[in-house]
């Protein structure tokens, strides 16, 4: 394991950002990347912080702040603990790299660069000056494969293209949501025959516990979940239905009726939400009892069976609590497996 300092200078909105794109053999070639290298023998993390942002910018750190260790491990290559520090305090003129290009980037410009995937995670750590962490990034073929936070694994999904299909690029669930990157989602829509009306059928609804980061406390699909990277879409229907609801359901139980791309941009907790789901959609045509599933209490408080036309309805004229969208219900009558 090798020992390595990262830095990210700060000057007002903006980041002290390297371009390396003058080393051929490295292996943060062509990326952006901070300030920061290889300990040298003896040196403690603080004295191989001073040199590496002397020897690589000219300045002399003055305030700095250790912010977290980074497990970092890259197919075949050495692995390395980083010592992640910001500073907001310097002197000294910038000078000419040898590892790279410096240029002063705005924080809100960071999206727009070459980064390693990992990195947006710890940026918005940072932005959001979360106590000291620990995060383990694991890549293979520069692609993000697996993401950990103090312990805890990150839910990592596929950026989807107009057509749904995986582009190659992977991204933890947040960092989706704050952009806005299509990533795909199975639906699952239970039903079964009308229990008091002819030629009709009832809909399975859960309601989304109240402290769910979005839509708390709202009335949804009977089922529904992010398709982990590198996953299907049906197999992730079946995990969701075991997960969520404790539902065991064999492939050719459900019936695909077809994509749904949606969009929404709002506001929960007062952090921005931006969702584009490209979703396949499935009916499952099964008489369950409220009281046999069971469902996860930490991600939905109840379920219930409600007559189709009459979710409809309170779907139409706002009077159901929901985050359901309208154009996918009303996909559910049209379905002629539905009868």
């Amino acid at each position: 394991m090798t020992l390595t300092t990262l830095c990210y200078i700060e000057n007002e909105d903006s980041y002290l950002m390297m371009h390396r794109i003058k080393k051929e053999k490295d292996i943060n070639k062509d990326k952006w990347i901070g300030i920061g290298g290889h300990f040298e023998s003896g040196e403690s993390p603080e004295e191989c912080l001073m040199r590496e942002a002397w020897e690589e910018t000219g300045l002399t750190l003055t305030s700095y702040r250790l912010r977290g260790i980074i497990t970092f491990l890259c197919d075949d290559i050495t692995d390395y603990y980083m010592f992640l520090y910001t500073a907001d305090g310097f002197t000294g003129t910038l000078t000419d790299c040898r590892e790279g290009t410096l240029e002063w980037v705005s924080k809100d410009r960071l999206t727009e660069l070459n980064l390693w995937e990992g990195d947006l995670i710890f940026f918005r750590l940072l932005k959001e000056n979360a106590p000291f962490f620990s995060l383990k990034l694991c890549y293979a073929d520069n692609v993000l494969t697996h993401a950990v936070l103090n312990g805890n694994p990150m839910e990592l999904l596929d950026i989807a293209d107009e057509q749904g299909n995986p582009t190659g690029k992977v991204r933890e669930r947040s960092l989706v949501h704050l952009y806005g990157n299509r990533h795909r989602t199975s639906h699952i829509w239970i039903i079964r025959p009308s229990k008091t009306k002819k030629n009709s059928f009832d809909v399975l609804l859960q309601k989304r516990a109240e402290d769910k980061d979005s839509f708390p406390g709202c009335y949804d699909i009977s089922s529904a979940g992010h398709i982990p990277a590198g996953c299907g879409y049906l197999p992730s229907a079946l995990r969701e239905l075991k997960e969520e609801l404790g539902i065991t359901a064999k492939e050719n139980e459900l019936v695909f009726i077809g994509f749904q791309e949606t969009s929404i941009q709002t506001e929960f907790y007062g952090k921005p939400f931006r969702n584009h789901e490209y979703s396949a959609v499935y009916l499952l045509n099964r008489d369950i009892s409220i009281s046999s599933i069971r469902f996860q209490k930490d991600e939905i408080e109840s379920v219930i069976w409600m007559d189709y036309e009459d979710c409809l309805q309170k779907i139409k004229n706002g009077t159901l609590k929901h985050c359901i969208f309208q154009d996918e219900f009303e996909l559910l009558k049209k379905s002629a497996c539905v009868f």
